[in-house]
């Protein structure tokens, strides 16, 4: 994962929802993996995708499947976790808990 993702990208977020509100990347788009198939036009297909998952396992399914089908996607191999052990920051949270990954 680059330091700072190049103009334009976007980080697509292919955790479940309750890993999302637990704490997710500022400016992600969220699209869990359960979901892709049924909500592709979400997904823009004119930009660089950085897709992320909570360690790269389900990222990697999800940018294989995306780059298949015609997008431009790259999996970000260590997922959320690598992001919050790097420092970057996190917003959501429940229950008025910090946000964190889980």
């Amino acid at each position: 994962m680059p330091a700072q993702l190049p103009e334009g990208a976007v980080l697509l977020d292919v955790r479940e929802q309750d890993e999302w509100d637990a704490g997710h990347a500022p400016g992600a788009l969220h699209v869990p993996m359960s979901e892709i198939g049924a909500r592709l036009e979400e997904v823009p297909n004119d930009v660089q995708l950085y897709v992320v998952c909570r360690a790269g396992g389900r990222s990697a399914r999800v940018t294989q499947y995306l780059n298949e089908n015609g997008w431009e996607a790259v999996n970000v191999e260590g997922g959320m976790q690598h992001w919050e052990a790097a420092g970057r920051p996190l917003e959501g949270g429940t229950d008025g808990m910090a946000p964190e990954v889980i």
